[in-house]
């Protein structure tokens, strides 16, 4: 990942209501949830959320997929790991004994091979 790329995801996520909307999304994975739903959820009013969608989406880190009659938003977790991987490529020095703390808090929820075979799934 280059350094824009991640400035400009660091950027949509620095804002609570994206931040809460990113969180959101990554709960409700694979599945995704609709937009009005997100806005519900939220208690955010529709039109201000299309405008953090649009954000989050152009950051890369959301994706749209119209279903009939709504519009489904999903993380991207390509763009989460790739993320992830910006912030600790260069961890410690290459001294992998005190990264491993830290590389292991990021893996709590789900073994990779899980993640790789959603991601498999969604494409």
């Amino acid at each position: 990942m280059e350094s824009s790329a991640a400035i400009l995801a660091f950027a949509a996520l620095a804002q609570p209501t994206r931040l809460d909307v990113f969180r959101l999304l990554m709960e409700h994975e694979p599945d995704g949830l609709p937009a009005g739903e997100i806005a519900r959820r939220l208690d955010v009013p529709h039109n201000t959320m299309s405008t953090h969608l649009a954000t989050l989406t152009r950051a890369g880190l959301i994706d749209a997929e119209r279903q009939s009659r709504s519009i489904v938003y999903r993380s991207r977790l390509e763009a989460v790991r790739a993320l992830m991987s910006f912030l600790v490529k260069d961890c410690c020095g290459g001294r992998p004994e005190i990264c491993a703390p830290l590389i292991a808090d990021l893996s709590p929820c789900c073994p990779p091979q899980i993640l790789v075979a959603r991601e498999a799934a969604r494409d």
